[in-house]
């Protein structure tokens, strides 16, 4: 098994320059320590068994699990035996090109933001897959991984094409164990732009008629659309997306913690650690000291 492409800096683990993305084999024995990436990680179990935690909570693995984590969380491996799962990263640049047209649909929209971002999941999605689409997932992360190899100028459509089968079939397992067993509907058009200007402004001071206000709607119409497609009141899918900004900030940067919570719209440095502290389960000093002190050191998995 070759060595993942990723770098680490403050404890922040990123793809190495030129990778956006990979798929690898990585053999998990006893544990393995909490960490945290810049990147979306999926893991897909394909042997053995251990325990997976993080800020959403412990989750006992095995064969046909997957665990599907935005930038920003941590998690680790614990009480691993011959625990094999194939990884497919990929650099969240993506999300905002390649890959944005995913969020208008049901069951992609679903599984890369209305999913991980609802509430108690923390960023992190967990999902069990069948046995044919288990081996479906591995034909195209086989692909992904042999495409590695290739010259960086001729794979890009098909990484990005294997890559979006991948998650195609991620997202039809996610919608087939619903607790309905019927795909989801549309994501309404007014709740796509509320959460595209939710996350290009959001250190601005937003209530929800604000906006309502810039949506052109009312606030009872947006909050009632926006908590029935994603899960989640306008404001705390806000408050998600801030701790994912925090997150980065506070293992990028020297940034006083105080000014980290200024810079993604909490001033009020009491506010910022709970909100922090119920996302992460740790508050914002602690994050920073776990992972740039070594004492959550990892990588990809």
């Amino acid at each position: 098994m070759e060595p993942p492409p990723t770098a680490q800096a403050r404890g922040l683990f990123s793809l190495t320059h030129g990778v956006q993305v990979y798929a690898g084999h990585h053999l998990m024995e006893d544990a393995f320590a909490p960490h945290t990436h810049s990147f979306v990680e999926v893991v897909v179990v394909t042997a053995g068994e251990g325990e997976h935690h993080s800020s959403a909570g412990r989750h006992r693995l095995r064969v046909g699990d997957v665990m599907l984590l935005r930038p920003g969380p941590w998690h680790g491996y614990e009480n691993c035996r011959g625990l094999d799962l194939y990884v497919c990263c990929f650099g969240a640049e993506l999300l905002l090109r390649e890959l944005e047209w995913m969020r208008d649909d049901p069951l992609l929209g679903h599984l890369l933001w209305t999913g991980p971002r609802s509430a108690d999941r923390n960023g992190l999605l967990a999902l069990r897959l069948g046995e044919t689409a288990l081996q479906e997932c591995l034909r195209h992360l086989d692909a992904l991984n042999t495409l590695r190899h290739a010259p960086a100028p001729q794979r890009r459509g098909d990484l990005i094409g294997h890559l979006t089968l991948f998650l195609g079939v991620l997202a039809r397992a996610s919608a087939e164990r619903s607790p309905n067993g019927r795909p989801g509907a549309r994501t309404p058009p007014v709740v796509v732009r509320a959460m595209r200007l939710l996350e290009s402004r959001y250190a601005r001071p937003w209530t929800v008629a604000e906006l309502a206000g810039e949506l052109h709607v009312s606030a009872g119409y947006l909050a009632r659309q926006f908590k029935t497609a994603t899960g989640l009141p306008p404001m705390a899918y806000l408050s998600q997306y801030r701790v994912e900004t925090a997150a980065a900030l506070l293992l990028r940067t020297d940034l006083p913690v105080g000014h980290v919570g200024r810079e993604v719209g909490w001033p009020d440095a009491n506010l910022f650690a709970r909100r922090f502290r119920a996302h992460a389960a740790m508050s914002p000093s602690a994050y920073r000291r776990r992972f740039t002190s070594g004492e959550g050191a990892g990588g990809v998995g």
